[in-house]
């Protein structure tokens, strides 16, 4: 009996300590409230729970992140649907494989005391943008529902300063604005604001934030592992919105203001409740859009830039 004892003893002895792997994810932008899934599955320990240990990476470009993925200098990133299609359409290797944010943030937004109380009001104006691609083909489709073309309005670079822009005065309207953080930056600036939203006006809806990963890398088990993790977190911000913004607090103190606690409060209702669930539906309805708009030459099938990891 003693001999077995001692045996099991040795033979425990020799077995390697329960490993943590390591993943590194780029974010699409600095740590803000859309990112609160992962910052509390980090706080609360979901991802050592599940054998991680995550760090995550603000980038100096936001169009960085994918590109970082896809030359295998990063594990996974945070990105945008839209986007993920014109990648892929250039030729990176790419594919999405979970969701953090499921509805549209992006939206058309005015000045509430301004001149333009409708999208036909637009007709000869200035608006402003980030990023030209997709928001001008959103842009497109909403005032082409209201009889106008781009050809109708006057488009001005404003690099990020969306909200400065409007104050100003230097535009009539800004594409590209969320509407969980510039809409509450003109209210506390008691300036409110007006927003027209994409889905509602000829957009399909789609997944603003998801996660991509290298298409060959796809199959990782570090991936699941995440995923469950961040689910768990999505979870606890439901059932624990207060404890779970102190949990992100604790990492993020610098965000601890009124504009971060409202944004906070509005995404909440936003994130995916299954990151890993894919509605392919969403996902071809939404590359048909791009084929008609002209920004992809066609609609590659659903497995080609998106999975549901298992």
């Amino acid at each position: 009996m003693l001999r077995l004892l001692l045996l099991a003893v040795a033979l425990l002895a020799d077995r390697p300590a329960f490993a943590i792997e390591k993943m590194t994810v780029v974010l699409d932008w600095f740590v803000n409230p859309d990112h609160g899934p992962l910052i509390v599955a980090q706080e609360l320990g979901y991802f050592a729970a599940n054998g991680l240990e995550v760090t995550f990476i603000a980038p100096s470009d936001a169009n960085d992140p994918p590109k970082l993925v896809a030359a295998g200098r990063a594990d996974l990133a945070v990105s945008y649907q839209p986007q993920l299609y014109l990648l892929v359409a250039e030729g990176l290797p790419l594919k999405r494989v979970g969701t953090l944010v499921a509805t549209p943030l992006n939206s058309l937004v005015v000045l509430a005391d301004g001149p333009v109380k409708s999208i036909a009001d637009l007709k000869g104006k200035r608006i402003g943008y980030s990023v030209a691609g997709f928001e001008e083909t959103m842009l497109s489709t909403m005032l082409k529902k209201h009889g106008l073309t781009l050809r109708d309005v006057q488009m001005i670079n404003v690099n990020f300063a969306l909200t400065a822009a409007l104050l100003s005065g230097q535009v009539a309207g800004v594409i590209g604005a969320f509407r969980n953080f510039e809409l509450t930056e003109l209210e506390i600036h008691h300036r409110p604001g007006r927003a027209f939203l994409p889905e509602e006006e000829g957009v399909p809806a789609y997944d603003e934030l998801i996660l991509v990963a290298h298409r060959d890398k796809t199959n990782d088990p570090r991936i699941r592992a995440l995923l469950n993790a961040v689910e768990q977190g999505v979870q606890y911000m439901h059932n624990h919105p207060a404890e779970a913004w102190a949990a992100f607090l604790r990492q993020h103190k610098n965000l601890d203001d009124a504009l971060n606690r409202r944004a906070w409060a509005d995404t909440l209702p936003r994130f995916a409740h299954s990151p890993a669930a894919l509605d392919r539906n969403r996902y071809e309805r939404f590359a048909q859009f791009l084929v008609k708009e002209g920004l992809i030459k066609q609609a590659l099938p659903v497995e080609q830039y998106a999975v549901e990891v298992r």
